[in-house]
C-alpha cells in the first residue's frame, strides 16, 4: 500500500518538485514521476555522495520510462554509478522500479548491490540491512535505522555528514502517513526524534527542515487522534460504532476516497485501546468499556 495522506485534503499543492533537484554537494532528488492522490507529487528517489560511485536510495515505481531517463540523464552528466541501491521498505513506489533500473541501465548498475531489510513480503533476493549498520561512499556516511510501523520491514538512513535524515514513507513532506501497527510506529517517531536529525529528506513532498518540529507533530497527531476517539466513545458510552462512524465524526471534510484509509488507521488505535483494557468489541462494533465512566 502507498503511503497516503489523511490529515484533510490538499486543494493546493507545495511548492511543485522538479523532476530532478541538486539539494546538496552530496544528495541529488529524482522525482519518480509517479503523481497520485496517494503518492503526492511522486516518489522521491535521492542520489547521495560526491564520488564517482554512488548511492540510491529508492527505485520509484514500474514501468515509469520518465524517470528512468532522468536517472539515466543525472548518471550520465555526473559521470557516475551506483554502488548500492537502498530500498526504505516493500511498497511497489519505492521497490517497483529496480528492476527497470538494473535492465535498462546496465552500463551504471554493473556491480551495484541492493540492499533492504528483510520481510515476508519480499519476493527478491536483497542484501539485508541491519538496525544501524553504516555505510561509505566517497563523501557520504549513511547510517541504517530500523523504524517499523509503517510497515515491518521500514528503515531510515541517517546522513551523518550533514545530518540529514531520508525519512522513507515514516514522515512525509505533506500531511501524515499510514501504518501497519501504531504502537511500533509511534517508538519508530521517537527513534527518530532521538536522532536529532537538522533537515529531513522524505518520500514523498518537499524538504522538511523544521525536523524536529515535525516529528513532534506526527508524534502529538497521534496521540490526539486518539484522543478524539476516547473523546467520542467516552461521551456515548451506551453506544457502539463502527470504524465507519467514527471516520465521519472525526475526519471532517475528508475526500470519500481517502475514507478506507482514515478508517484503518482508526482501527489500529482502536487495537491499541483494545490492548490497553480502555475499549471492547461488541459484534464487531467499538464501545468504551464501562468500568470506566459509565
Amino acid at each position: 500500500m502507498i503511503s497516503l495522506v489523511l490529515t484533510r485534503f490538499y486543494k493546493k499543492m507545495a511548492s511543485v518538485i522538479p523532476a530532478v533537484t541538486k539539494i546538496s554537494s552530496r544528495v541529488t532528488r529524482v522525482l519518480g514521476c509517479n503523481p497520485s492522490l496517494m503518492t503526492l507529487q511522486g516518489t522521491n528517489t535521492y542520489i547521495v555522495g560526491t564520488g564517482k560511485r554512488r548511492i540510491l536510495i529508492d527505485t520509484g515505481d514500474s514501468d515509469v520510462p520518465q524517470y528512468i531517463n532522468h536517472l539515466r540523464s543525472v548518471l550520465k552528466y555526473e559521470n557516475i554509478d551506483l554502488a548500492h541501491i537502498f530500498l526504505t521498505h516493500w511498497h511497489h513506489d519505492h521497490v517497483g522500479g529496480l528492476n527497470d533500473i538494473m535492465e535498462d541501465l546496465p552500463e551504471f548498475t554493473e556491480n551495484c548491490e541492493v540492499w533492504k531489510f528483510p520481510c515476508k513480503e519480499d519476493n527478491n533476493v536483497y542484501n539485508a540491512f541491519k538496525d544501524n549498520q553504516e555505510f561509505s561512499v566517497e563523501g557520504a556516511t549513511l547510517r541504517v535505522l530500523h523504524t517499523p510501523g509503517h510497515t515491518t520491514d521500514h528503515v531510515v538512513l541517517h546522513l551523518l555528514e550533514d545530518n540529514a535524515l531520508f525519512s522513507g514513507d515514516c514522515i512525509l513532506g505533506e500531511g501524515t502517513a499510514v501504518f501497519e501497527d501504531l504502537f511500533d510506529y509511534m517508538e519508530s517517531l521517537r527513534t527518530i526524534l532521538n536522532a536529532k536529525p537538522a533537515v529531513i529528506y522524505p518520500g514523498h513532498g518537499n524538504i522538511i527542515n523544521n525536523a524536529s518540529e515535525k516529528i513532534q507533530f506526527y508524534l502529538n497527531h497521534r496521540l490526539e487522534r486518539e484522543q478524539q476517539i476516547m473523546d467520542i466513545l467516552s461521551n456515548n458510552c451506551q453506544r457502539t460504532f463502527t470504524g465507519n462512524d467514527l471516520v465521519e465524526m472525526i475526519y471532517i471534510g475528508l475526500p470519500k476516497q481517502l475514507f478506507k484509509a482514515a478508517e484503518c488507521n482508526v482501527n489500529h488505535h482502536l487495537q491499541k485501546l483494545l490492548k490497553e483494557d480502555k475499549v471492547v468489541q461488541v459484534n464487531g462494533m467499538w464501545q468504551f468499556k464501562e468500568e470506566l465512566i459509565c
